[in-house]
């Protein structure tokens, strides 16, 4: 058995997460993990740590032949990618937190670490403390795993709980997780879906083997969610829910979204709220398997960040089993979604695109209808995404093309036509 490395560790960042890890660090000297060196863009601010542990030069630690491990948590994507890439390249370990960073660069990431040896973990960038990256990687063969869906944004499921549960508008439910440090002042990334579809993106490749990038994954976020679409939901006994989903189809290949969706009561989802995070996996022996925990805050990430610090001193790596030992699964949109959208104007809903229509009405201030999509009229134009439009999807959404068929010629059974 091989022993215990010595960490050294180098560390980019000292925000929320950076100095989670710090304190948590402080408190498991069983670990044998120790931060030589903090780099940091703002030498002024004050800071709960020695003075002689910051820098502000990043090569104070990827030059430093001592530190074996660097720990990468700032926010921007491109100096991110620089420090990890530079790390990797000079011998060093490097565990990450920048999903936005992985998610812009896997290809690239994917060939560093074959051409180093060196490990780069990063099972705080999707769910912070729930540990899915690991367990989608050790767990779960690709050929059994039916289809992986969950709650990845902790600050969007937050204003939809209190659209839902306290009847406040989006605006209002926003400015309050703002104030209680879920949601960034520029709410933008998470609102928007960026976040949750970045995240997506790494699971994808531990899921199934897909490398992709956001662009060809289709997503959006909560902006256009409305009161009304809430009340409507009630109504039905459903709740909205910002849903991350990937599910292998009968030919094998995977369709995968973020998009709002409505929840049954039972769904494992529905009872994901505020920030937490969810994680549904379901595969072909083990039926549903529910993964709960926070998403966000700072200990919750930094136990993430731990836990991949742990295991790198039994010089662990990811061995992206489903990308290489497998044939990786390939992502399509040639599949069909079962959509709710309410609107002002009908001028901007394209009617002509929809397979059929089931519902629709006419409210004074706004009108909704039911229908069926093909996936590729939401991937190839973003009509759905603009003139305050609100599109959700419904439970249990996806269609494949051969359920179309048969729904087609039934309805057209009952109309007398066949």
């Amino acid at each position: 058995m091989s022993a215990h490395k010595q960490l050294t560790i180098g560390l980019f960042g000292f925000g929320v997460v950076g100095e989670g890890l710090y304190k948590v660090l402080q408190q498991t000297p069983s670990l044998k993990a120790s931060i030589k060196k903090v780099c940091i863009k703002n030498a002024g601010k004050k800071r709960e740590a020695p003075a002689e542990l910051f820098t502000t030069n990043r090569n104070e630690i990827l030059s430093d032949p001592e530190i074996n491990l660097v720990v990468e948590v700032i926010n921007e994507s491109i100096p991110a990618f620089e420090i990890v890439s530079t790390a990797l390249l000079s011998g060093k370990d490097v565990v990450s937190a920048s999903k936005k960073m992985l998610a812009e660069h896997l290809p690239q990431l994917l060939e560093l670490q074959k051409q180093t040896g060196r490990s780069l973990l990063y099972e705080a960038s999707a769910c912070a403390s729930i540990p899915v990256i690991r367990n989608l990687e050790e767990y779960y063969d690709n050929d059994l795993l039916h289809s992986v869906k969950g709650i990845v944004n902790g600050s969007t499921n937050y204003i939809l709980t209190k659209m839902f549960e306290e009847k406040l508008d989006f605006k209002e439910a926003l400015l309050q997780a703002q104030q209680l440090g879920f949601a960034e002042a520029d709410p933008t990334l998470d609102v928007d879906g960026w976040d949750a579809v970045n995240k997506w993106v790494i699971l994808l490749l531990h899921a199934y083997g897909i490398v992709s990038s956001a662009d060809e994954v289709l997503f959006n976020g909560i902006q256009n969610i409305q009161g009304g679409d809430a009340a409507v939901g009630r109504e039905k006994n459903l709740e909205i829910r910002l849903v991350a989903q990937a599910k292998k189809l009968q030919n094998g290949k995977v369709a995968a979204f973020v998009l709002p969706q409505f929840v049954k009561k039972e769904d494992h989802l529905s009872f994901v709220k505020n920030e937490y995070n969810g994680f549904v996996v379901e595969s072909s022996f083990a039926d549903k398997q529910f993964f709960y925990g926070k998403g966000a805050g700072s200990f919750p990430t930094a136990s993430a960040v731990l836990s991949d610090i742990s295991a790198l001193r039994y010089h662990y790596q990811y061995e992206y089993k489903k990308l290489y030992h497998h044939k990786p699964a390939e992502l399509t949109h040639d599949f069909y979604l079962k959509v709710y959208v309410s609107f002002d104007d009908w001028q901007y809903i394209p009617r002509d695109k929809f397979e059929w229509i089931e519902e629709w009405h006419a409210e004074d201030e706004r009108k909704y209808l039911a229908g069926v999509l093909h996936a590729s009229v939401l991937i190839e134009s973003n009509w759905w995404k603009k003139h305050n439009l609100s599109l959700i999807l419904k439970p249990d959404a996806i269609i494949e093309d051969i359920e179309i068929r048969n729904l087609k010629k039934k309805s057209l059974e009952l109309a007398g036509v066949v």
